[in-house]
């Protein structure tokens, strides 16, 4: 059992990498919009394709707020919720099979 309970925490590791990694893809992408980028530029393109695909749907749901887009705000409250809720979840998952 020892090593599903390796596994589970490897797993909830990199969950926790990737989580983070993109809580910070989203923290640079809402400060970039503040400054008007250029829609051309190789970063700035890779970011709105890494990016958009989650915060659409968020847009779409949320109430017109005078031109505020707190839909990435929306996302990174979720990511730090799952980062609590589901890695912590998979971490003692991980203790209790060892």
């Amino acid at each position: 059992m020892f090593v599903i309970g390796n596994f589970l925490n490897a797993a909830a590791t990199v969950f926790d990498y990737v989580l983070t990694f993109y809580m910070w893809v989203i923290i640079i992408r809402a400060l970039i919009s503040w400054v008007n980028p250029d829609p051309y530029n190789p970063i700035v393109k890779l970011l709105y394709q890494i990016t958009e695909p989650v915060l659409y749907p968020l847009k779409k749901r949320m109430p017109y707020m005078g031109g505020i887009d707190l839909s990435p705000l929306i996302l990174i409250i979720i990511i730090v919720f799952l980062k609590f809720f589901l890695v912590q979840t998979l971490i003692d998952m991980a203790i209790r099979l060892r």
